[in-house]
C-alpha cells in the first residue's frame, strides 16, 4: 500500500478585489435585490453572501468589489462574473464593458511544520515574533519578504496569512522549518 502524501499547505480562504467597471446605486441594489444588505451608518459598503459559490462580497458604489471566502482561484472568477452579471441591470452607468481584472491580495493557508514549537524559547531568541500566551495560545512570526504572517503553535500546526500566492506560502514556511527546528521541545 502507498502512502499518501499529505498536502504542504491547505487554503482555508482567499480575499480578492475587483472592479466590475459600473457605478452602483447601493440603496436601490439592496431594494431591489434579495440578500444585499446595505447600512451607510455602519459601513460605506453594501454586503452579498452567495451560497453558490459560497463566497462573501462587499460592493462599493464605484463598482469595485471583495470576494472573501473562495478557497480557489476559478471560485472567484465565478463569484465576480456571478455578482457583474446580478448587478448590470441596475447599474447606474456601465464605465467599461471589459472583463474585470482580480487581484488577490490575501490568502490564508493551513500547514503542519512536523515540529513540536518551544513558543517560549522563539518568541525570547527571535525578533520577529510576537507571544502573549495569556492573550492567545499562539505566537506571530512575521516575514518581511514574502510580507507573509504566520500563526505558531506548539503542536507545530502553522496558519499562514497575508500571502499573495502559493510561492509565497511555500516560501514562508520554507523558511519557518529552517528558521525554528532548533527551538523545538524534547
Amino acid at each position: 500500500m502507498v502512502k499518501e502524501k499529505k498536502p504542504e499547505f491547505v487554503i482555508t480562504n482567499m480575499v480578492a478585489s475587483a472592479s466590475l467597471g459600473l457605478e452602483l446605486d447601493l440603496f436601490q441594489l439592496a431594494e431591489k435585490i434579495d440578500g444585499i444588505e446595505y447600512e451607510p451608518e455602519q459601513f460605506p459598503g453594501a454586503i452579498l453572501k452567495f451560497d453558490d459559490p459560497k463566497a462573501s462580497l462587499l460592493i462599493f458604489k464605484n463598482g469595485k468589489i471583495v470576494c472573501v471566502g473562495c478557497k480557489k482561484r476559478e471560485t472567484i472568477e465565478k463569484t465576480v462574473n456571478k455578482v457583474k452579471k446580478l448587478l448590470l441591470p441596475y447599474a447606474q452607468k456601465i464605465l467599461t464593458n471589459k472583463k474585470p481584472q482580480i487581484e488577490i491580495t490575501n490568502i490564508v493557508a493551513a500547514a503542519e511544520l512536523g515540529l513540536n514549537l518551544d513558543l517560549y524559547k522563539i518568541a525570547y531568541k527571535l525578533d520577529n515574533v510576537e507571544y502573549e500566551p495569556e492573550q492567545f495560545p499562539g505566537a506571530i512570526l512575521k516575514f518581511k519578504k514574502p510580507k507573509v504572517s504566520l500563526l505558531l503553535f506548539k503542536n507545530g500546526k502553522v496558519i499562514c496569512a497575508g500571502a499573495k500566492n502559493e510561492d509565497e506560502i511555500r516560501k514562508s514556511l520554507k523558511m519557518a522549518k529552517v528558521m525554528l527546528k532548533n527551538y523545538t521541545e524534547k
